[in-house]
């Protein structure tokens, strides 16, 4: 097992844009919209849970780079009836690119949005059917050349 060698590669620009969401019930929407969540505001809540996350990014995925951002913001809005979006742009100026930060930053910001908001997602028998956290993904990679 290797961490790959990036010693030869000149350190250039590298930036990165995540996103995902997580679809929550209409009526926890509401009370997010309405700032009544008993644990306080999950968005900004999240926007900081998602930029720690980006910072620690080497220290939770094992081969990952440890990097010196430059930049990290982390969006997070009620996306439609029921879900929140968060988007994740990070830069750094190194020799590999920051799309692990990215990711971790908009995988913990949702994770924020669900234990903030978990107690009010529970059905009847006490399971969660309307809640999932989906379609993490790359949506932007740049490299200055």
């Amino acid at each position: 097992m290797t961490m790959i060698d990036v010693s030869a590669k000149p350190e250039t620009l590298r930036e990165a844009t995540a996103t995902g969401k997580i679809k929550l019930k209409p009526e926890t929407i509401a009370l997010i919209k309405q700032g009544k969540t008993a644990k306080g505001n999950p968005l900004y809540t999240a926007k900081i849970a998602g930029i720690l996350a980006a910072k620690k990014c080497s220290e939770l995925i094992p081969l990952c780079h440890p990097l010196p951002l430059t930049k990290v913001e982390v969006e997070a809005k009620v996306a439609g009836e029921s879900a929140v979006e968060v988007t994740a742009l990070v830069k750094t100026l190194a020799q590999t690119g920051v799309e692990m930060e990215a990711l971790t930053a908009v995988s913990a910001a949702l994770l924020t949005v669900w234990d903030m908001t978990k107690q009010y997602e529970k059905d009847e028998a006490g399971q969660y059917p309307s809640t999932a956290i989906e379609d993490i993904h790359v949506v932007k990679k740049f490299k200055q050349v």
